[in-house]
């Protein structure tokens, strides 16, 4: 369905239409140079170069921009008056490199588009980039871009090599992007959810079905785990009729791996036909390390799937000692016609000369239909409440309570369900109105980063967060505030890198002082030092303390917003051994331990293939804490928009689910507003997907609705989500009480008292 608005509006005086072709005017050269310029350059047309080693692919001619000074300098053309506003366009260059400074190496060659607003504000929108065009042979670039707000002006351009490095350009095209057809839902049915895929996983057999990578060797013992590792037994309990406490129990026989000489050097086995494209696996297996080579120190453990050149990572564990840990984790084949010709799965990561044990190894399609029933019962408890609505007769009056009519309605939920946003959202009337329709939380996606507010030293920059603030508070949107600092790396200005320790130090006082005064009581919560468990840029420089200092200052200068640690990976099954549920909580008590108000966990969630059974372990373990547990840049990715649907709702009904869990905030929903392909929600011409219905559809299963007839004590019972509502009292004689009311966390029940 397409969403409202002037889709239509023409940019400039006389826009073309969005069934013309190429807007491009000359676009290869017929009539020279004729409607192109160079952008800090010369441009020279040619019909060959280096005595005929180059020629055009395209027409008769290229043009080359030559005599560059800077990466920006290239070939462009005008477009303002062919634009239109909110159309999607793809483009498709053709460019080389040449000339006496090409280097050996490629270089990144980029198409962009420079718009300036009607306001005056300047923006520049990468459309497609390589970085590996070099002066060997011709390669193009493909992308796709959308301008959604009016514009004075508008020029694309091709740009990127290093200084004196000629830049060529043979051919552009930009058109409007046809809508592709969706691929149609992947056919399950004869998927057996929860059944091994593997061959005599359980070694009755010895190691038949089983090889060794590499020269190592394997061989069969007993003494392992007789149970099931718990995430396999969370998924498959419940499909064998019992709880999630059973299972079938393990024979106690292991793989034993010896005479690992390389660390990828494990059990392997093919299972390319017992692989089906876009069903979701999982794995699970008890792992152990031995002999005198692992002895003191941790070794990395991973499941890993090579699907032909691909490799896909099923799941990783760090041991510590020589016990068993259980292994688990996820994965899935996507193909979208040529079904892959080889796809191995095996067990790898310890060094060489080190012992590896595998146990109990399972791989088994997820039933995610039995999942969400059994979350369903679990949402019932967490996020429901009992309501009694009370209805008695006025003093005096005639009318019986008992045998009225009751009509409820909710007409929100209060659950925190938000969305990343960006300042160019919002000259998209149609972005704005499904934002403000179906979310309550907001998250910029870079406006209020350093690097953004303050990108040179003292140039500081608040326009863009003042003015995505304004559009939050008109539409009585709560904001998380992301973030005060950055721990990674190349996350950090230049000019902030340079710093020497006691600068560093005045600037970063300087930046949380700034900030947290300017927006005191406007953010709900902060991110207060992005991603610590992956980088260390500040603790670096300033010292171990450097961390507990920004919460106990953010803390200080504004008491009542709710301070996060903020980091990725942590939820994913230990696909990172730098962000285990275990790493996390050790930071957070070591720096509450130091004086710091850490008042929230936010695991970032951009996840894929998620299985629920993993997911939820990693937030059971984290819940130990005691804090809030949010979702805080939740999205999924997938090519085939159903199996998206599916990715979304697994890890939103997890969430909700979940009694640790008090929000979700998705990073972004609409197409090229979002860092992951194949991850939105909405195309960018404003056209819901299957996983945008999917959302929808779960935001109205959680309100309820109830309606019918107060019992001989004048109640109407009923079971609610939290959030607010609407009541209609109607008696027999036909007159009508309306009445607003909250349901509010609590065991007791919520008793509302209505006279008529």
């Amino acid at each position: 369905m397409a969403i409202g608005g002037d889709a239509g509006r023409v940019v400039g005086d006389g826009g073309a239409g969005a069934g013309d072709d190429n807007i491009i005017l000359n676009p290869e050269f017929d009539s020279g140079l004729d409607n192109w310029s160079g952008s800090g350059c010369k441009i020279e047309l040619h019909d060959s170069l280096d005595d005929g080693k180059v020629l055009p692919v395209s027409g008769k001619y290229f043009v080359a921009a030559t005599g560059r000074t800077d990466t920006w300098n290239g070939v462009q053309q005008d477009v303002t008056s062919r634009l239109q506003r909110k159309l999607l366009y793809e483009v498709a260059a053709t460019v080389r490199l040449s000339g006496a400074a090409a280097t050996p190496s490629p270089c990144e060659v980029r198409a962009t588009v420079a718009v300036q607003n009607t306001d005056g504000r300047q923006q520049y929108i990468s459309v497609a980039k390589s970085p590996a065009v070099s002066d060997k042979e011709w390669m193009q670039l493909q992308g796709k871009f959308l301008l959604n707000g009016t514009v004075a002006k508008a020029a694309i351009y091709i740009e990127g090599p290093p200084a004196g490095v000629d830049l060529l350009l043979d051919s552009l095209v930009v058109k409007h992007a046809q809508k592709a057809t969706p691929a149609p839902a992947p056919d399950f049915k004869n998927l057996e959810y929860g059944a091994n895929i593997l061959q005599n996983s359980d070694l009755d057999d010895g190691v038949n079905g089983w090889f060794g990578l590499g020269s190592c060797a394997l061989s069969v013992h007993g003494g392992a785990p007789r149970v099931l590792p718990p995430m396999a037994r969370q998924s498959l309990s419940p499909l064998d009729g019992d709880d999630g406490d059973g299972g079938e129990p393990l024979n106690g026989k292991h793989i034993h791996v010896t005479n690992r000489a390389q660390t990828w050097m494990g059990p392997a086995q093919v299972i390319t036909d017992r692989v089906t494209p876009y069903a979701t696996y999982q794995v699970s297996a008890w792992v152990r390390v031995g002999g005198q080579q692992a002895a003191g120190k941790p070794q990395n453990i991973n499941v890993a799937v090579a699907v032909d050149s691909q490799w896909l990572n099923g799941g990783q564990v760090m041991a510590l000692d020589e016990r068993w840990y259980e292994i688990g984790g996820s994965f899935r084949v996507e193909s979208s016609s040529t079904p892959p010709s080889r796809v191995m799965l095996y067990i790898q990561g310890p060094d060489p000369g080190v012992d590896l044990m595998v146990a109990g190894l399972r791989v088994f399609p997820v039933d995610r239909k039995a999942r969400a029933k059994h979350l369903r019962k679990l949402t019932d408890k967490v996020r429901k409440r009992d309501v009694v609505v009370k209805v008695t007769a006025a003093a005096g009056g005639a009318a019986a309570a008992d045998g009225v009519e009751v009509r409820v309605r909710q007409v929100s939920n209060s659950f925190p369900l938000g969305a990343c946003i960006m300042r160019t959202n919002m000259d998209n009337e149609d972005y704005v109105d499904f934002f403000t329709k179906h979310f309550n939380w907001a998250v910029f996606g870079n406006e209020l980063k350093w690097y953004w507010t303050e990108p040179e030293k003292g140039q500081l920059n608040y326009a863009d967060a003042d003015d995505l603030l304004k559009l939050c508070a008109d539409h009585g949107m709560c904001v998380r505030g992301h973030c005060i600092f950055w721990e990674v790396d190349s996350a950090v200005q230049q000019w902030v890198k340079a710093l020497p320790a006691d600068e560093l130090s005045a600037a970063v006082a300087s930046r949380i002082n700034g900030l947290l005064t300017r927006y005191k009581g406007k953010f709900r919560h902060y991110d207060v030092n992005n991603e610590m468990l992956h980088g260390s840029f500040y603790q670096d420089k300033l010292g171990a303390g450097a961390r507990a200092a920004m919460f106990r200052a953010a803390s200080e200068l504004d008491p009542d917003a709710l301070l996060f640690v903020n980091d990725y990976n942590v939820e994913g099954a230990c696909v990172d051994v730098r962000a285990t549920p275990e790493a996390y909580i050790a930071q957070v008590t070591g720096l509450q331990e130091q004086g710091a108000a850490v008042g929230g966990v936010g695991l970032q969630g951009h996840v894929t293939a998620p299985v629920g059974a993993v997911v939820r372990a990693a937030l059971d373990r984290l819940a130990v804490l005691g804090l809030p547990l949010w979702f805080t840049e939740l999205d999924v990715s997938s090519a085939n928009e159903h199996v998206r649907a599916d990715d979304l709702e697994a890890m939103l009904r997890e969430a909700y689910a979940h009694p640790a869990v008090d929000g979700v905030v998705l990073w972004g929903f609409w197409e090229l507003s979002m860092s992951r392909d194949d991850a939105h929600l909405v195309d960018a011409e404003g056209e819901v997907n299957e996983a945008g219905r999917r959302l929808l559809q779960l935001k109205r299963e959680w309100l309820t609705r109830a309606h019918g007839r107060a019992d001989g004590n004048g109640e109407f019972r009923f079971r609610g989500h939290h959030g607010a509502y609407h009541v209609d009292v109607v008696t027999p004689a036909g007159a009508k009480i309306s009445q607003e009311f909250t349901v509010d966390k609590d065991d007791a029940p919520l008793v509302l008292n209505i006279t008529v």
